[in-house]
C-alpha cells in the first residue's frame, strides 16, 4: 500500500473515531435533563457551588465541576475530588467530567466554564455542554490579553458561552445590552438579577456562611435554584452547609508573640474593582491596628493584572507597606509608582519562599496589623493562605 493509501486510510478512521466520540458524548448530555454552565470574570467557582448546593439540597442528584482555586470534581453527595491533568488544563477535561457525571447517576450537572478565548467559550457551550441554564455571573476588567481590550470586549467573549434557546441567568448590570443582543440572536431568555433581588438576601442570610459571600451571588444562584422548583430556605441551607472553594475570603487571626496579626485572604480577586472593594471591607473591619499591609502576588504570565492592579492602587485607601511576592514583581513595582505610590512603601520579596514571606509580615507588623493577600491565588499565594490558617488561633469573617 502506498503512503498516500495510508495516510488517506488514517484520516478516515480519526474522522469516524471523532464522529463516534461525539455521537456518544450527544447521547450522554441526553441522560443528563439539567445543564448549568457558569461563566464570568468574578465568582464562578462560588456561584458554582452555591447552586450545586442548593440543588442537592432539593434532592436534585447533582455533580459540580469548578474550576477555581484548584479544580474540583464534587458528587452528589457532595464528596470532592481534585481533576486529574497529565498536562495543562485543556477544555477536552470537559468531556470526561461529561462522562462521569453519568457514571454517577447524576440528574444534573454544573460546569465551570474554563475558556478564555472567545471562539472556545463558544464551543464550550456549542460543543461540549449545551447548557439548559446559563450564567454569567458578571463582567469586569480582567484577562484583556486575551478578551480585551476593554471591558465591553470582555463581555462580548463571555456571551460566546450563552446557549441556544435556554436561559442566561446574570448579576452584570452594566453590560446586559450585549448579552441581550445575543439571547435575542439565540433565542435565550434573559433572566437578569435586579438590584432588588440582591437586597432581599439579608444580613442574616449571609452571616450563616462560615466565610465572606457576596449577596449578588448568593441571590444570583437562588434565583437559578428557584427556576429549578427548590423553594428558597431549603436552597439557602445547602449553601450554608456547602464545602466553600479554597479561594474563598476568610481571615485568619493569630497572636505571635504578643503581636496580633489579621491575614485575609482576598488573593481569588484578580479584577481592580473586586480588589478594592473586599480590601475596603478588610480595613473596615480592623480599623484599630497599627500596621495595614497589602501583599500582592503577582505572576509574570499575567503582567496585564499587576499592570491593570499598580497603576491604580496609589487611589486606593493607603496601606503602610506594599508586600510584592510572586513572579514579574518590577511590573507592579513600575505601574505602581508611576501612579504616585511612594516607592518607599513597596517591600520587593520576588520568589520568596512561603516562610520567608511570612516572616517579611511579621517584622513589618508592629504591635497589631492587619495583612491582606490580593491579586492571584494562584502559585504561592495558596501557600500563603494555608501557612497563616495552620497557625491562626480563630479563623473567622462573618
Amino acid at each position: 500500500m502506498s503512503a498516500a493509501a495510508i495516510l488517506l486510510a488514517t484520516t478516515g478512521l480519526l474522522a469516524a473515531g471523532g464522529l463516534v466520540e461525539s455521537l456518544s458524548h450527544r447521547r450522554r448530555l441526553t441522560q443528563i435533563p439539567t445543564r448549568v454552565h457558569v461563566n464570568g470574570t468574578r465568582g464562578k467557582s462560588s456561584v458554582a457551588r452555591l447552586i450545586a448546593a442548593g440543588m442537592r439540597a432539593g434532592q436534585v442528584r447533582t455533580c459540580c465541576k469548578t474550576t477555581g482555586t484548584l479544580p474540583r470534581m464534587i458528587l452528589p453527595d457532595g464528596t470532592e475530588y481534585p481533576v486529574f491533568r497529565p498536562a495543562r488544563a485543556n477544555v477536552i477535561e470537559q468531556l470526561r467530567i461529561v462522562e462521569a457525571t453519568v457514571e454517577a447517576g447524576a440528574e444534573a450537572l454544573v460546569i465551570e466554564c474554563m475558556a478564555l478565548i472567545p471562539y472556545l467559550q463558544w464551543l464550550c457551550e456549542n460543543r461540549i455542554v449545551r447548557a439548559t441554564h446559563a450564567v454569567i455571573t458578571n463582567a469586569r476588567e480582567d484577562h484583556l490579553d486575551v478578551m480585551g481590550p476593554t471591558e465591553v470586549d470582555v463581555a462580548k467573549a463571555l456571551a460566546g458561552m450563552i446557549p441556544i434557546n435556554g436561559k442566561l441567568f446574570t448579576a452584570e448590570r452594566d453590560h446586559l445590552g450585549v448579552f441581550e443582543k445575543v439571547c435575542d440572536e439565540r433565542g435565550t431568555k434573559l433572566i437578569p438579577i435586579t438590584e432588588e433581588d440582591v437586597a432581599k438576601i439579608t444580613p442574616l442570610d449571609l452571616v450563616n456562611f462560615p466565610y465572606v459571600e457576596h449577596a449578588e451571588n448568593v441571590a444570583l444562584a437562588l434565583r437559578v435554584c428557584d427556576d429549578l422548583g427548590i423553594e428558597r430556605g431549603v436552597a439557602l441551607q445547602g449553601m450554608w452547609n456547602a464545602k466553600p472553594d479554597p479561594g474563598a475570603m476568610t481571615a485568619h487571626e493569630m497572636d505571635f508573640f504578643g503581636r496580633r496579626i489579621n491575614f485575609v485572604n482576598g488573593f481569588a480577586a484578580n479584577d481592580p474593582e473586586s480588589t478594592e472593594r473586599i480590601w475596603n471591607m478588610a480595613l473596615e473591619r480592623y480599623a484599630d491596628v497599627e500596621r495595614r499591609i497589602a501583599v500582592f502576588n503577582c505572576r509574570v504570565d499575567r503582567p496585564d493584572r499587576s499592570h491593570q492592579l499598580g497603576r491604580i492602587i496609589a487611589d486606593w485607601a493607603p496601606a503602610d507597606y506594599y508586600v510584592l511576592i510572586g513572579s514579574g514583581t518590577y511590573i507592579f513595582g513600575k505601574a505602581a509608582t508611576d501612579a504616585g505610590l511612594d516607592p518607599l512603601k513597596l517591600v520587593m520579596a520576588e520568589n520568596r519562599r512561603t516562610e520567608e514571606i511570612f516572616e517579611t509580615i511579621i517584622e513589618l507588623s508592629g504591635r497589631s496589623s492587619l495583612a491582606m493577600g490580593m491579586a492571584n491565588i494562584g502559585g504561592v499565594g495558596l501557600d500563603v493562605v494555608r501557612y497563616f490558617a495552620n497557625r491562626s488561633t480563630q479563623t473567622v469573617f462573618k
